[in-house]
């Protein structure tokens, strides 16, 4: 979009959240309820089979079952459903791959056409990699247990799971009530770059504010995740299912795509799942004008940029092309603006502290696995520990004079 263009979105409508499928209520959540979305007979066996895997991965034999469900054209259906259905099936086609990769001791060299090729089309309809997102891991993959009730984790449940049971469970309703809590932070996001243009100091100190309490609220979400997620659990249990096949020594010439064309029968390589595609963070950075040095991490994170769901990536690209917030508090002169500008960068830098404890925690602590779960490398292919704190550091250093 060109900066003409943006600007207009800013002046004239606001960036409504809802123009990027968010709300205040939900964030980057998905803006339907994933649990009442329906899908055509057509998807059925393969919604069938993919529900079945807390039963069929068990046995070890899951890619006889998976390679036995029939290859289906999914033009119609991509040209006519609704985006909802199209993130559904998505949902549980992508969890069909990871399933059929990794639910066996030594993974294969390519994805066979009954996942390869839905899979495929739908990943090209909504704008992302064929593989697990983590849209379709979080954002597009819960339910409420009361349809009346809060999205917070006494009223959430996840829908697809691998294996099931409670850790796999709370790992992901960890990161949905987050990102529904941080909905009122993003929705103060729009409001913030108008009064900064503006120079409304007593509103930009008043949406600051907002900030600073949800950041409160999102830490204490996150500091959740021990109560029902052990971290050897989670390390033998629920972390290899998420890896990916771009620089993973388990798969280092990537997969090949059988039945889709465009492909060559090349082998294609995908980064693995990873709570770094969350747009919380980077739209946090975007906005408050939060910079971070070349490095591996930030060249691996400018590439999950393009894991994300395309209205995600556009908020974050205007919010990155238009803030003014942080340049107008160190010009205004107002102690208390700078106050709340370093309150909030502050929590974002205890947000990334607790990542950081938890990486350590979860996986680096953890014995060494097999190549595809391999500590030294998240599941996204990266060696993020060296980095991680350097981020978190970064974001701390960046703190104004008061």
């Amino acid at each position: 979009m060109a900066n003409g263009s943006i600007e207009m979105v800013l002046e004239d409508r606001g960036m409504a959240l809802a123009d990027y499928g968010m709300s205040s209520t939900r964030g980057f959540l998905a803006p339907f309820d994933p649990e009442t979305v329906a899908l055509p007979v057509l998807l059925q066996p393969a919604r069938d089979a993919a529900m079945d895997l807390p039963h069929t991965l068990p046995g070890g034999r899951v890619r006889r079952r998976l390679e036995a469900l029939p290859v289906i054209d999914l033009s119609e259906f991509c040209r006519d459903a609704s985006d909802a259905e199209h993130r559904i099936a998505m949902v549980h086609y992508s969890f069909l791959a990871q399933a059929y990769v990794w639910g066996e001791p030594t993974p294969p060299t390519s994805l066979p056409a009954p996942i390869a090729v839905p899979l495929w089309r739908l990943a090209k309809t909504i704008g992302q990699k064929p593989l697990l997102p983590y849209s379709s891991y979080v954002l597009d993959n819960w339910g409420r247990i009361d349809s009346n009730g809060p999205i917070d984790l006494s009223n959430v449940y996840m829908i697809q799971p691998f294996l099931g049971g409670q850790d796999e469970a709370w790992f992901v309703l960890v990161h949905v009530a987050i990102e529904a809590r941080a909905g009122e932070m993003l929705a103060r996001f729009p409001a913030l770059i108008r009064a900064a243009n503006k120079g409304d100091n007593r509103a930009i100190e008043k949406d600051l504010a907002t900030v600073a309490t949800v950041w409160d609220d999102l830490i204490a979400i996150f500091d959740r995740m021990p109560e029902r997620c052990d971290p050897y659990i989670y390390f033998n249990r629920v972390r290899p299912w998420i890896n990916g096949w771009k620089d993973n020594p388990a798969l280092p010439d990537g997969l090949i795509y059988e039945g889709v064309p465009e492909t060559g029968g090349r082998p294609q390589a995908f980064r693995g799942q990873t709570g770094s595609q969350s747009s919380i963070v980077p739209a946090v950075d975007a906005l408050f004008g939060i910079k971070h040095a070349s490095d591996p991490l930030r060249a691996y994170l400018d590439e999950l940029h393009d894991y994300r769901p395309p209205a995600h990536r556009r908020f974050i690209d205007e919010l990155r092309a238009k803030s003014r917030l942080r340049a107008h508090i160190q010009t205004a002169g107002h102690r208390s603006l700078k106050a709340l500008y370093n309150e909030c960068v502050t929590k974002l830098a205890r947000f990334r502290t607790r990542h950081l404890d938890y990486a350590a925690r979860y996986i680096n602590k953890q014995a060494k696995g097999d190549a595809g779960n391999d500590t030294s490398v998240g599941t996204g292919g990266t060696p993020f520990m060296k980095y991680l704190k350097k981020h978190r550091d970064e974001a701390q250093n960046q703190l104004l004079d008061v």
